[in-house]
């Protein structure tokens, strides 16, 4: 089992960066893929980016993709989303989620709280 932890969230204006962290607990972080999803008020949650477990291989929705970078830090248990050039659209509680499923299976198995980030215009 994994438990994963979120932080960096907060205010930005349109334009603006955040990069969140999310730690996980447990020696074997190493063998899951890990991403992030988000949910805005109203809506469905939805995929962002997930990445191997060797920083191998990554993949974005079409809505984040040349702005959002994830990355990862086995050594530190932890997976990173860089969020450039962010829009109000961004704005949502984020989750990180680890699965043993490859990057285009990532479903996310374990969850974060999440963190909620905050675009204003």
């Amino acid at each position: 089992q994994v438990q994963l932890v979120e932080s960096g969230g907060g205010l930005v204006q349109a334009g603006g960066s955040l990069r969140l962290s999310c730690a996980a607990s447990g020696r074997t972080f190493s063998t899951y893929t890990m991403g992030w999803f988000r949910q805005a008020p109203g809506k469905e949650r939805e995929f962002v980016g997930a990445i191997s477990e060797n920083s191998g291989r990554t993949y974005y929705a079409d809505s984040v993709k040349g702005r959002f970078t994830i990355s990862r830090d086995n050594a530190k248990n932890t997976v990173y989303l860089q969020m450039n050039s962010l829009k109000p659209e961004d704005t949502a509680v984020y989750y990180c989620a680890a699965d043993p499923r490859s990057v285009t299976k990532f479903m996310g198995v374990y969850w974060g709280q999440g963190t909620q980030v905050t675009v204003s215009s």
